[in-house]
């Protein structure tokens, strides 16, 4: 008899199962996050209307993302969330404004056929030949600086204005926010190019179904937004900072040149001339500031330090010699100091 009760049991359960199948929603607009639709190429379908677009692309650009952070950590451990890389991409690639190539996972893959191809596994018309990958111009590193399930409830402050209401209302009310974090970096140079914080918010009214009626619909669509949905959100928002920064990017300038020892006059650093040109090491900072004091062009002691007084020399001695006056040292330049 026992038997019999537990394969009705069993007939029944997969006959809830089978019967949950056929109502299976597909599409369903709940269960997305900001980052709807799809991206092929140039191309999007059902793409978030908030989302920013670029008429052309920018350049190429890799996301990365360090495992190694304690937001990661927190990202999937507490939260059970994946990485955040595959959801940013889509968004990039919707966005037309950078066209993205994979430096993740992926990469194992395409290393791993590399491979096969080498062995001579692999046939002989696979074209799996060397020099065809495409560089990254710019990597996009994300980070979560601040994530909260419960960001204090309003309960109390629900009660004090509702009176016996709130009793009802208590505790039923609360929030899911992310603050998030992108960085952009150029690759040949090193440099940050942009940073955007950005922010999502979601409130939950799971406790007020009841009371609402028809409100109880909405706030069930909210209880069961995951975290995972204001954290997309988040980097939506950050995402649109980048590309709002760098649609009207103007590029840092220091006196000098980059990375040459910068102008805050450190005692004792070394400050090395601009833009040498490879045939242009002949002649060094310190040489180059002693020649224009030979020429009558006055910078002080030649100490090798490319400050403010040496480019103002320079330019001056490359304008009287009909040359751009940029102040570096490049090969027009110091092939003219050395005629003089």
């Amino acid at each position: 008899m026992k038997i019999k009760n537990v394969t009705t049991v069993a007939v029944l359960a997969l006959a809830s199962a089978v019967s949950g199948c056929s109502n299976m929603d597909m599409g369903n607009a709940s269960a997305k996050t900001e980052a709807t639709g799809s991206a092929g190429g140039a191309n999007s379908q059902g793409a978030n209307s908030k989302l920013e677009h670029c008429d052309a692309p920018l350049g190429t650009i890799a996301v990365v993302e360090d495992t190694t952070q304690p937001w990661y950590g927190q990202l999937t451990n507490q939260y059970h969330l994946g990485a955040t890389t595959p959801v940013l991409k889509l968004l990039i690639q919707q966005s037309n404004c950078f066209v993205v190539v994979d430096r993740g996972r992926a990469m194992k893959n395409m290393m791993q056929e590399r491979q096969l191809n080498q062995s001579g596994e692999l046939r002989s018309n696979s074209n799996f030949g060397k020099g065809q990958m495409v560089s990254a111009d710019y990597s996009l590193t994300p980070s979560i600086t601040f994530s909260n399930n419960n960001a204090g409830g309003v309960g109390a402050a629900v009660g004090g204005l509702l009176g016996p209401v709130g009793a009802v209302v208590g505790g039923g009310v609360r929030s899911k926010e992310a603050s998030t974090l992108l960085t952009l970096d150029d690759n040949r140079s090193s440099v940050q190019l942009a940073a955007a914080e950005g922010s999502a918010k979601n409130w939950d009214f799971a406790g007020m179904g009841g009371m609402f009626g028809s409100l109880g619909a909405v706030g069930g669509g909210y209880s069961n937004t995951a975290e995972g949905k204001v954290i997309v959100a988040a980097f939506m928002d950050s995402l649109n900072g980048v590309i709002k920064a760098v649609r009207n990017y103007r590029a840092q300038n220091v006196a000098g040149g980059l990375g040459t020892g910068g102008n805050l006059a450190v005692q004792g650093s070394q400050q090395a001339a601009p833009s040498l040109a490879p045939g242009a090491a002949a002649m060094t900072p310190a040489q180059a500031q002693a020649r224009l004091n030979q020429l009558g062009y006055p910078v002080g002691n030649p100490d090798g330090v490319w400050g403010k007084k040496s480019i103002e020399q320079l330019k001056l001695f490359q304008k009287n010699h009909g040359l751009p006056a940029t102040g570096k040292l490049d090969d027009a330049t110091i092939s003219a100091l050395q005629q003089g």
